[in-house]
């Protein structure tokens, strides 16, 4: 790993890297992370600051996550451990509900599994909490009851889905409307924007400790509401649930350990991807060239093909994580890149809805993230509480012989991957990059940033990015240099240069230096920051 340059600021979006000793928090809401600070202060560890977060992300972004979301994460004590929160399809759910379908609806009950976020809070704070379980809510009611103004790029993320979920209509969707589109608009930028429904479920959350979303006074309004509206969650899918420990994978790249969360979650993509690029010296080129993008995009496209076809629920994959991540297979996967872009028909999923966040002190290390997808979700609302449900699982596919055909009692592909990089046994860090597809493309480019051209966390997050999107399509940022755009034109890839920021993911960044500094970046496509102590 070349060493982290502290003082360069290459690119012109860069902001200032942030230094601190006692603890660092960082999301893509200003709101949420000084949530984190105040948790820190209070004399909260990194895990209470990190739940803290993202219970108050449900509310000051609803148009990425909510009460109803799924949630992974990675915490490190003294290993790492992995925890998998995503919920399942429920038990009732019948083959002819789908049978004359070429593709899973996004919206209304079909597109939702058991959400899992609650119970990633719940069993997070059970292991490592410090403070009470009912101060980490208190941040997220005081924003949901007095409510907040909504930051520009959420305001313009939601005006962007009124057209999305302004068309949804009848019983089912009128909740989910009343709460986030009243009027039929959606809040302007420094607008004021208040839920009570979700106060008070935050409230009933936080003297439970979540015990009512899964078996209590909310769990019985969600199942009421599903009954009366046409969907077949019971009162039993939602005891059922619990959120997993899992053992993190992880691949080497140069020395550096990068880990993720394995199946059902698409994580696994971004180590393919290392294991091929870790072949070419991406350091002979500089950082900006036409050969490192192009080797990248290639990698990640031959990673994603083999994603799609396996990923799936662990228990009905057909190949295994280790098989697909050995180095040997990297390696022969790799002898398929030449100069030429390859046309392949995969992967082209739709764009997500997602937050991540990263929290450290000097004991714990947290990479966590929270997702609806698609916005805000599958369009419903449970009628006065504010939860708004994910559509997980439209990340099914209908193909019976596929190992992630839809199926009762199911976990879905997952397109939401928290990351964790650490050294010869020793943490490093946190790290994320949100947006659907995007996500395994932006570890690729973030950690490429920090091994192969020692780029400070806040840099590695500035530097331009590419999206890989189906066939040779690759969308560039406008601050990608015009000789890279003609370049990997002419190599045959079919290049849209596209000044939408939002197409490229929003990450945070959290390292751990050799002398206990920590380094924290955020993300300059969002409206957050990084704070450190």
């Amino acid at each position: 790993m070349q060493p982290l340059n502290l003082t360069s600021y290459p690119y012109p979006s860069s902001r200032p890297v942030m230094l601190g000793k006692r603890g660092a928090v960082a999301t893509s809401q200003p709101l949420a992370t000084t949530t984190g600070a105040e948790i820190l202060l209070a004399g909260g560890n990194a895990v209470d600051a990190a739940i803290a977060m993202a219970i108050d992300l449900t509310i000051v972004e609803p148009t990425s996550n909510g009460l109803g979301s799924d949630a992974f994460a990675l915490v490190w004590d003294d290993k790492l451990h992995g925890l998998n929160a995503s919920g399942k399809s429920p038990q009732a759910l019948s083959p002819d509900l789908w049978a004359t379908m070429a593709q899973l609806p996004l919206h209304g009950w079909l597109a939702a599994t058991v959400p899992g976020a609650v119970s990633a809070w719940q069993t997070l704070w059970r292991r490592w909490g410090q403070l009470p379980f009912e101060r980490l809510f208190e941040p997220a009611i005081r924003h949901a009851e007095d409510g907040f103004p909504v930051s520009p790029i959420t305001a313009r993320s939601w005006q962007q889905q009124v057209k999305n979920y302004s068309s949804l209509t009848g019983e089912l969707h009128q909740p989910f409307l009343e709460v986030f589109f009243p009027g039929n608009r959606a809040p302007r930028a420094g607008e004021i924007w208040r839920c009570p429904d979700q106060a008070a479920t935050l409230r009933e959350l936080a003297a439970t400790e979540g015990e009512s979303f899964y078996q209590g006074k909310l769990a019985e309004q969600f199942v009421a509401f599903s009954e009366k509206t046409g969907g077949v969650f019971t009162l039993d899918d939602l005891q059922r649930h619990q959120a997993e420990w899992v053992t993190p994978i992880s691949t080497t790249y140069r020395g550096m350990t990068v880990s993720e969360l394995p199946p059902n979650g698409q994580g696994i993509a971004a180590l393919m991807a290392l294991n091929i690029v870790e072949g070419f010296d991406l350091t002979a080129q500089p950082r900006d060239s036409v050969a490192n993008y192009h080797q990248q995009i290639e990698a990640m496209k031959l990673a994603f093909a083999d994603a799609h076809r396996y990923v799936a629920d662990p228990r009905t994959m057909d190949v295994t994580t280790a098989e697909l991540l050995d180095k040997t297979y990297g390696a022969r996967r790799r002898e398929l890149i030449g100069d030429r872009a390859m046309p392949l028909a995969e992967p082209g999923l739709p764009k997500g809805g997602t937050v991540y966040l990263a929290a450290a002190d000097d004991q714990l290390m947290v990479s966590f993230i929270q997702s609806n997808f698609m916005g805000f979700g599958s369009g419903i609302v449970i009628p006065g509480t504010g939860i708004a449900v994910q559509n997980r699982g439209a990340g099914f596919v209908v193909d019976a012989e596929h190992p992630n055909a839809i199926a009762p009692g199911k976990r879905p592909f997952h397109t939401i991957i928290p990351g964790f990089l650490s050294r010869d046994g020793q943490p490093l860090g946190p790290f994320g990059v949100m947006g659907a597809s995007m996500q395994p493309q932006g570890h690729l480019q973030v950690v490429s940033n920090l091994v192969d051209h020692g780029l400070n966390p806040q840099a590695a997050l500035d530097a331009p990015r590419w999206r890989f999107d189906q066939g040779n399509r690759v969308f560039l940022e406008q601050t990608v240099p015009r000789h890279v755009v003609l370049g990997l034109s002419d190599l045959g890839h079919a290049v849209q240069v596209v000044a939408e920021p939002g197409m490229f993911g929003k990450g945070q960044v959290i390292l751990r230096l050799e002398n206990g500094v920590l380094v924290a970046g955020s993300e300059p496509r969002a409206d957050g920051i990084a704070i450190v102590l």
